[in-house]
């Protein structure tokens, strides 16, 4: 690497020179005087030890040189233009950050948010949707949602929900030979051979079939009829609903806690308690 960097400002003004063809138009533009943006191209020329632009009289016009480093610095000025104004999502007044696992975000708290939205128009909330646990002390999170947290400092610990688990399937694989049937397993909990402990019930389960690490993509691939799952009661409401997935059999076993923490900074911050009473109403009728 470069241990030193031409200044951002000869960049800006060799860009607009290139691109506008003329010292004196990159002057107006950047608000400069020509021989200011003169001065920049000579010092970006000195520090490349090449000419970037042919010049005769008042017309410039670009170097091989030059044109390759064109298209080098209006992508990185680009870049760094979205960048910047990337951070303005950081200053947002009544943004409110929440941290789940991409299964809770996209089974149970997408179907939801238009609810939520309509109680609650005037927060900006951001769904930060990781499969890592996050570090609440040293991370920009206001709330955490998870079946795989545990208590950590500077934050309230609360668990939500007791989930249940069940094994379950497309309505249209139940007429399908037991034998034939794919294995869809998963981790943790929704390992089978939880659920043959738990419940001691053979719904036809094999050791081979497909395996998925993700409870979300677990749950579609059951819902899509690739085969039988054990998915949570929480996160497939909505498919049972419409008719997605069918419980194989009635018997439930106990799953993963669903917990709430809640940075000391944030709890006491009116959209932080609307989204938790939220949540709780929600979790509640579950």
């Amino acid at each position: 690497m470069l241990k030193h960097w031409p200044p951002l400002s000869t960049l800006r003004g060799f860009e607009a020179a290139a691109r506008l063809g003329s010292f004196h138009k990159a002057a107006e533009e950047l608000h400069l005087t020509q021989s200011a943006i003169s001065q920049q191209i000579r010092s970006l020329e000195a520090y490349l030890e090449q000419p970037l632009f042919y010049r005769s009289g008042r017309s410039v016009s670009l170097t091989d040189a030059g044109h390759d480093l064109l298209s080098t610095t209006q992508a990185l000025l680009q870049q760094l233009a979205v960048g910047i104004r990337r951070l303005g999502q950081y200053q947002k007044p009544n943004q409110l950050v929440l941290n789940t696992t991409p299964a809770f975000a996209r089974h149970w708290l997408l179907p939801r948010l238009g609810d939520f939205r309509r109680q609650h128009p005037q927060v900006d909330l951001w769904i930060f949707s990781t499969n890592e646990v996050p570090d609440m002390a040293s991370q920009t999170i206001d709330l955490a949602l998870r079946d795989d947290i545990s208590s950590q400092a500077e934050c309230s610990f609360k668990v939500l929900h007791a989930d249940r688990l069940y094994p379950a399937c497309h309505p249209s694989l139940l007429a399908v030979p037991v034998q034939q049937r794919t294995t869809l397993h998963g981790e943790r909990e929704m390992d089978w051979s939880h659920w043959a402990v738990e419940s001691g019930i053979d719904v036809g389960q094999m050791d081979q079939g497909l395996n998925f690490s993700d409870p979300g993509l677990l749950l579609d691939a059951a819902c899509t009829g690739l085969g039988i799952a054990l998915v949570s009661q929480l996160l497939s409401r909505q498919a049972r609903t419409t008719g997605l997935l069918q419980p194989m059999v009635e018997q439930t076993i106990r799953g993963p806690n669903w917990a709430l923490l809640t940075h000391r900074d944030s709890e006491n911050i009116p959209m932080a308690r609307a989204f938790t009473e939220w949540l709780v109403d929600n979790l509640a009728s579950e």
